[in-house]
């Protein structure tokens, strides 16, 4: 099910050696979740995960609404399969910082052919910092120590940006992805061109 790299702990290489990383988001980049309701984007495949998370909140929701015995629905997923290639071919390594943390490597990577990755096991306080900051960017700093990233996400704003340029050592690029559309050619150009600008770049 892949290793959970709990905040504030590294993430080290063959060698002890710490090289740039991608931090990868699923609803949003992977799944373009704000396109119109039945117009899946093209490239996209639809499929419907009824994850032991998605099925514990649902089922919490309907016990609110006191429709205790209402079945759950399973969740709708809008997939690209040529992700999985494109986000190998990247010179960085992939780590999951999503919400469906261990679940990402049990229903999103294989429908993408990529292999169980690393994924950030987040806080469960999952405290908001104020000033319109994310309440992921904090736990991402923690955990980066210092390691080149490039985060893609489709909740970062420029306040984010500007918390990581003053806690955060290493280079770092936030890049938003629009969730109507998911991640596109020019966003993997963009995650290309900042990793081919590292300094001693390791190799993957």
């Amino acid at each position: 099910m892949g290793r959970a790299v709990s905040c504030g702990a590294r993430d080290e290489g063959a060698g002890g050696s710490v090289g740039p990383v991608l931090l990868v988001d699923v609803d949003g980049p992977l799944n373009p979740y704000a396109a119109k309701p039945y117009r899946r984007p093209e490239g996209y495949e639809t499929h419907r995960f009824l994850t032991p998370r998605w099925e514990a909140a649902e089922r919490r929701r309907l016990i609110e609404r006191g429709l205790p015995d209402r079945a759950v629905k399973p969740l709708r997923v809008w997939l690209d399969p040529s992700h999985g290639p494109a986000l190998e071919a990247l010179p960085l390594d992939l780590v999951w910082a999503t919400t469906w943390e261990e679940e990402a490597n049990e229903f999103i990577a294989p429908v993408l052919g990529l292999p169980e990755l690393p994924f950030i096991a987040w806080s469960p306080s999952r405290a908001v910092p104020g000033g319109g900051v994310f309440w992921k960017t904090p736990e991402i700093v923690e955990w980066a120590q210092g390691r080149p990233f490039a985060w893609v996400d489709d909740e970062i704003t420029e306040a984010d940006r500007t918390w990581v340029n003053e806690h955060h050592d290493g280079p770092a690029l936030l890049h938003r992805i629009d969730p109507r559309h998911g991640l596109s050619g020019d966003d993997f150009a963009t995650l290309t061109a900042w990793a081919a600008g590292l300094d001693g770049r390791p190799g993957r």
